[in-house]
């Protein structure tokens, strides 16, 4: 087991979702591959008032729904990277949609413009034709990626994944 993460980051709308799920159907046939997503805002909803479940998670409680397909954990506090690596402990590859503040090697998306301001907090860069490239200083230090390019960032996710 390989255990190795990635961060992706970049504006809203910006194709951060598109991309994990592009590099995460390449990876499961042969790899485990578990997602982190980050809610600043803490607006995600994940359940249904008035079923079970939700009862359980009004109580405070850690809750776990077993299903013939599936596991889901609610927990009433937020995880720390390093607990949610030991709680989900197997995979290969761990992929952080958010949380900046990581120190993990991180990729950020744009479409049709670049917002510098990520470069302090990125490693790579992953754009489209809708990005002037040559309106930018980009740092020497930060790749920058085609991000309708899948194999080419997953090579590159491959070379520079941090291992966890």
């Amino acid at each position: 087991m390989k255990r190795a993460a990635i961060a992706f980051t970049g504006p809203s709308n910006s194709g951060k979702t598109t991309l994990i799920v592009k590099i995460a159907q390449k990876l499961i046939p042969e790899q485990r591959v578990a997602i982190v997503k980050h809610d600043p805002k803490d607006k995600a909803q994940f359940d249904t008032e008035g079923k079970d479940s939700y009862k359980f998670t009004q109580t405070g409680a850690h809750t776990i729904v077993v299903s013939p397909t599936r596991t889901t954990y609610f927990a009433p506090e937020s995880k720390s990277i390093d607990g949610i690596i030991r709680m989900v402990e197997d995979f290969d590859y761990l992929l952080v949609e958010g949380l900046k503040t990581l120190p993990l090697p991180r990729i950020a998306i744009f479409r049709g413009k670049i917002d510098e301001s990520y470069f302090p907090c990125s490693e790579a860069i992953a754009i489209d034709e809708s990005v002037d490239i040559s309106a930018y200083d980009i740092p020497e230090r930060i790749s920058v990626l085609n991000l309708n390019d899948t194999d080419e960032i997953l090579a590159w996710i491959r070379s520079h994944a941090k291992k966890v």
